[in-house]
């Protein structure tokens, strides 16, 4: 009973040093790499974040893996988040790693079947042009299913205003979900 409340000092003293290590080479790893690796800019970036997670609390609090072994996987991700952000410039690698953006309204109308694919209710939808204190539907020109899962709105006080093409450049207007 006594060891599940306490451990011997080597132990402290081995996380100690396994936390100053991996938290040094992460701080020049995140430099090395940029602040993407940390960004929540698709579902690849998300992995990134949740598998640097837990390879630091597996390194710095498992005695069976070693600062060198936690040292050798995170250089093992940096250089992984690395190469799919270079690799991401061809239209197959950038297709499999993101998601596309997803369009819940067009203008005043809006588009139930993408958000039933999207996941989103309308609950969710009104909450979220409130927040953009949008007061009337026809000041609305898009909302917008981010490919990090945020939703954003489009919208102007000045209906007559058109919506310019580059910002829905890459938005589906129907899910192409097979479902």
């Amino acid at each position: 009973m006594k060891d599940w409340m306490l451990s011997p000092l080597p132990t402290y003293l081995y996380i100690f040093i396994s936390a100053v290590g991996i938290y040094t080479l992460l701080i020049l790893f995140t430099r090395l790499a940029g602040k993407r690796s940390f960004s929540k800019m698709s579902s690849f970036d998300f992995a990134m974040t949740v598998a640097v997670g837990s390879l630091i609390a597996t390194t710095i609090l498992t005695e069976s893996t070693s600062l060198m072994q936690g040292i050798v996987g995170l250089a093992s991700l940096y250089i992984l988040q690395i190469a799919v952000a270079l690799l991401r410039r061809y239209d197959i690698v950038k297709k499999t790693v993101d998601n596309q953006p997803l369009l819940l309204m067009d203008g005043d109308r809006i588009l139930h079947e993408n958000l039933r694919k999207a996941r989103v209710s309308k609950g969710d939808l009104r909450s979220k042009l409130r927040e953009a204190n949008v007061i009337q539907l026809r000041q609305v020109k898009a909302v917008v299913f981010e490919t990090t899962g945020d939703i954003s709105v489009i919208h102007t006080a000045s209906p007559e205003k058109a919506l310019d093409k580059f910002l829905m450049e890459d938005v589906l207007s129907e899910a192409k979900v097979p479902f």
